[in-house]
This record gives structure tokens, C-alpha cells and sequence, in this order.
């Protein structure tokens, strides 16, 4: 029961990343906003590369494997739309490959991260907390270079009432 909590949310916060960028050109997936900020080819990059190393032999080895260049993943590039997709679809990968392995049992199971020892439970929480504040530095980043192309990702401005009240509707027993 609660692994498959993680598996559906952090499945939504893949979707939420996915509709972000296909609203973004191509050329604008390197484009950094601010001084010394990160692009969405470098946050895809970050999330591909963590969730990788975290969840690769997770319950064995280390979550911060050695192969991994975490600098690399910031590293200032003109990677194409092919790359990004790549990166964020090898790191999601190896994330449901393994939640796809774990029961509930195994949430109080001993795992590390830089050393750290944590349980498999704290460590999904570590992660789903980090990847949500990414996808949603991807979703603000998305925005701004989609400018007045945008299709909003949740409810418009505006017409929370109507949705509440097409979800009561929805909702309501057949009479």
C-alpha cells in the first residue's frame, strides 16, 4: 500500500516535468533566466543523474555512487531536446524499475546516502521531496519561456469554483 503512494506520486511529478517541457522550444532548454541559475536541460540533467545514482542497487550499495559527476550534471551546454529527453527518461527509469521491487516490507530496510544511514522509507521521502522541488523550478523555468503560449498544468486563474463544482458533480451518487 504505501509504496505504491510513492510509485503514484511520484509518477505525477513526472507527468507535471514532462507537460512543463513540451511547452518549452527547443532553443530555450538551455537558456538560464538568472545569474548563476540552472537551466532545464541542467535540472533534467540533476534528476536524471540523482535518481540514477540513488536508486541504482539501492538496496545495496550506496545512493551516492562514485561513477556519478554531480557538478557535470550543472555544467553550461547546448544539449538538444533528444538529450534531455534521454536523461529524463533513463533517471525516471531506474526509479520505477526499482519501486516496481519493493513491498512494504521493505520500507524499514537499512540503506545509506554519502554514508548516511536512513531507512528505505526516509530515503524515498528524501527524494520525492527532492524531485518535486525540481520539477517545479522546471515548471516556473517552463512558464517563463513558454511566455503566452503557456497551458497552465492545474486549475486556470479564476475558475476554482467551476472545477470544485465539476468535481462535486463528478462525484455526486447516481440518483
Amino acid at each position: 500500500m504505501f509504496t505504491s503512494d510513492f510509485t503514484a506520486e511520484f509518477a505525477k511529478y513526472r507527468s507535471l516535468g514532462e507537460k512543463a517541457m513540451a511547452q518549452v522550444p527547443d532553443e530555450a532548454l538551455n537558456r538560464v533566466v538568472a545569474p548563476e541559475g540552472n537551466s532545464i536541460a541542467m535540472l533534467v540533467r540533476h534528476i536524471g543523474g540523482n535518481l540514477t545514482s540513488r536508486f541504482t542497487d539501492f538496496l545495496t550499495t550506496d545512493g551516492e555512487k562514485p561513477t556519478r559527476d554531480r557538478d557535470g550534471e550543472f555544467s553550461d551546454g547546448s544539449f538538444t531536446r533528444t538529450h534531455v529527453d534521454d536523461a529524463w527518461a533513463s533517471g525516471w527509469g531506474v526509479l520505477e524499475n526499482t519501486l516496481g521491487t519493493l513491498s512494504d516490507a521493505d520500507l524499514e530496510t537499512g540503506v545509506s546516502i554519502r554514508g548516511e544511514p536512513t531507512t528505505v522509507h526516509q530515503a524515498l521521502v528524501r527524494s520525492l521531496a527532492h524531485i518535486a522541488m525540481h520539477v517545479g523550478q522546471i515548471i516556473l523555468l517552463a512558464r517563463i519561456l513558454a511566455s503566452n503560449e503557456w497551458q497552465t498544468l492545474s486549475i486556470p486563474k479564476g475558475q476554482s469554483k467551476q472545477f470544485n463544482q465539476s468535481l462535486a458533480q463528478e462525484k455526486a451518487p447516481a440518483r
